[in-house]
């Protein structure tokens, strides 16, 4: 319990600047496809609570959604035929331990198998170019630019509230990239540059990749995730330790995601 309350402190503390309401608190989460969602979510997952919301990344008029409009979160929280995410049990988990004048929202992008340079505002295009045609749908719902469109919900969001931090999972495609970490930097630093943010206020929390333990295709890509905090003084590393995953050993399961989301604010942050 003491991790949890630790955790709450940081992301209570946190810059009021121009928002609307100091009591809404807004995070960013992006990655790949586990950030996008990729195990299918089930009725117990589709029931919200009006404390936590998403702002729609993108129009699904199937879902009575518009882009750029606040709803109550429930999956899918990144496109229209996406599945369940972390985000969505972290956002869960939060109202659980705040209290009740304090609402949650989420922003997430995200696109499966990308690398970290997809995300990279000043190389993106280069990326794009040579990504792969089954990856140009997904990128082509945020307007050709991940980044840009993460960014400008992001501005859109700090009218309303307040952005207390940053959600990141990441790194199957980039596995064995020892310069990963340093490429990491440079988004969240563009992040809170961008968005007028204090590194101090606003934690990169980043979850590993299925576990070793899991059968995890890509755990050694762990070791490099490891090495953040020594590039982000404000970022944390959230365990997989124990979150189920699926056959394929690079996603989570939905049981695995509801792990990860629940337990990133009680115990997975390492000293």
């Amino acid at each position: 319990m003491k991790a949890i309350y630790f955790l709450i402190a940081i992301l209570l503390i946190g810059p009021v600047g121009f928002a609307q309401d100091s009591n809404f608190h807004v995070y960013l989460s992006f990655g790949q496809s586990n950030m996008e969602g990729h195990a299918k979510f089930e009725a117990r997952d589709t029931v919200g609570n009006e404390r936590f919301q998403v702002l729609q990344s993108v129009g699904c008029l199937e879902l009575g959604r518009e882009a750029g409009k606040w709803y109550t979160a429930v999956p899918p929280l990144s496109r229209c035929d996406t599945g369940l995410t972390p985000t969505d049990y972290f956002g869960r988990t939060m109202i659980q331990n705040l209290p009740e004048n304090i609402k949650v929202g989420v922003i997430n992008v995200a696109v499966g198998g990308c690398k970290i340079e997809l995300f990279d505002k000043e190389n993106h295009k280069e990326y794009v170019a040579n990504a792969p045609h089954w990856m140009l749908p997904a990128i082509n719902k945020y307007n050709g630019n991940p980044y840009g469109h993460l960014l400008d919900l992001g501005k859109k969001a700090q009218k309303k509230g307040v952005i207390k931090g940053i959600l990141l999972h990441q790194g199957e495609s980039n596995t064995g990239d020892e310069e990963w970490p340093e490429k990491v930097k440079v988004v969240y630093e563009n992040l809170l540059k961008d968005l007028n943010l204090n590194a101090k206020e606003v934690p990169l929390i980043a979850g590993e990749m299925v576990s070793e333990e899991q059968g995890g295709k890509c755990a050694s890509m762990n070791k490099i995730l490891a090495k953040l905090p020594q590039k982000i003084p404000n970022a944390h590393i959230v365990s997989s330790e124990g979150c189920e995953a699926v056959d394929d050993g690079l996603h989570f399961s939905a049981a695995g995601y509801r792990e990860w989301g629940s337990v990133m604010p009680k115990k997975c942050f390492r000293s």
